[in-house]
């Protein structure tokens, strides 16, 4: 096949599943032409398979917010039209569905049919998209994407809840690729961050409120007074400077170490014992999968789409969002011993396993085919 993914080129997790999709289908031998404003940040390009086409928006004195969706309409038209491409898969309903849906409305004009298939990752429905300024185009453009698919149950439920949708809605969980994992880094050793009688305990995300970056500085505040241990904070947003600034006030500055964005996030959590994610929300919980294949358990709420991947007593625990006395407790008792931690990374890490790509791209796959038979 012969496709065109359109996608966010960023660090967060929807952009980080299309790129590993496309590069799955690429192997499998088909073409994959991704579109989007820059190269996605997981995107190699020595794949003949693999395309990138960069959307250019122009800049103009008329526009005090300038037009991404019109650009990135046009722009897949030429690259369906130049390259003949079959099928478009966009990854989030706006503006990505909605700058499909035109696109397809011009080639057909053009005697062109192209079938658009839409996943749905999270923050285009639960904040951006329910918001009455956007909800009529999420609506009309989930409604008019010929196939659609959600990352959890979790999601498809507040997308129907939401949203009057008229189209079934297929569950394509987020995967990870089990066999790209390594263990063994000669170059980025434990003991760089810390000492053998230590506990390493790792957040990755965006930084973003709704993350509960606080709640993580108040549960290691409690483990690290049980337990010796540090911190590695991955990522960068609006809260970080606030996490700094707390640490400082709790006297744990020494004990935490902010690391930024990094592209090497299994060097971080092949030394890490735990991982903690106390979001308010998340549609699936990535972040968690990805330290699951590692073998770190997780220490989670429940919020959202965490219970579809992280399972009570086997891969980490779970606790009511905002929880820190129990996510505290669950996290000492998980490092408290050898035996303990080894079984809970042999469960994480066999928990994860379910979700490998090898098991979710046939799934896509069969629904493109499915897409392709409807034009």
């Amino acid at each position: 096949m012969n496709i065109a993914i359109v996608c966010y080129p960023t660090f967060g997790g929807s952009g980080v599943v299309a790129t590993e999709l496309g590069i799955a289908l690429a192997k499998l031998n088909h073409q994959v032409h991704f579109v989007t404003y820059k190269q996605p940040v997981r995107l190699g390009l020595l794949n003949p398979n693999i395309h990138f086409h960069e959307v250019t928006v122009p800049e103009y004195p008329l526009f005090h917010y300038q037009p991404y969706e019109l650009a990135l309409s046009s722009k897949l038209v030429n690259t369906v039209k130049k390259y003949n491409i079959e099928l478009l898969h966009v990854h989030y309903a706006i503006p990505h569905a909605y700058a499909g849906y035109m696109a397809k409305e011009i080639l057909a004009e053009e005697g062109i049919h192209i079938p658009m298939v839409t996943t749905l990752h999270g923050t285009d429905i639960t904040l951006v998209g329910n918001h009455p300024f956007y909800k009529p185009a999420v609506t009309f453009s989930i409604n008019n994407s010929d196939i659609v698919t959600s990352v959890s149950e979790s999601l498809k439920d507040d997308t129907l809840r939401l949203f009057d949708i008229k189209k079934d809605i297929e569950v394509v969980p987020n995967f990870i690729d089990a066999s790209l994992l390594k263990t063994d880094f000669t170059d980025c050793q434990r003991d760089l961050m810390a000492t053998p009688e230590e506990r390493i305990v790792t957040h990755i995300s965006n930084f973003r409120p709704v993350k509960r970056i606080m709640d993580i500085v108040d549960i290691f505040y409690n483990i690290q007074k049980e337990i010796p241990a540090k911190l590695l904070m991955v990522g960068d947003g609006p809260e970080r400077e606030r996490a700094e600034k707390k640490c400082k006030e709790l006297g744990i500055k020494d004990r935490v170490i902010f690391l930024g964005n990094s592209n090497e996030i299994d060097k971080i959590l092949c030394f890490s014992d735990l991982f903690l994610l106390p979001s308010e929300r998340e549609s699936f919980g990535l972040a968690a999968l990805e330290a699951m294949v590692n073998k770190v358990p997780v220490i989670s709420s429940n919020a959202g789409g965490i219970p579809e991947v992280n399972v009570e007593g086997v891969s980490g625990y779970l606790s009511n969002v905002g929880d820190i006395k129990e996510m505290s407790e669950n996290a000492i008792k998980i490092l408290k011993d050898d035996d303990t931690l080894h079984k809970f990374k042999e469960g994480a890490y066999n928990q994860a396993l379910k979700f490998d790509i090898d098991n979710i791209v046939p799934l896509y796959i069969e629904l493109y085919e499915n897409a392709l038979e409807t034009v």
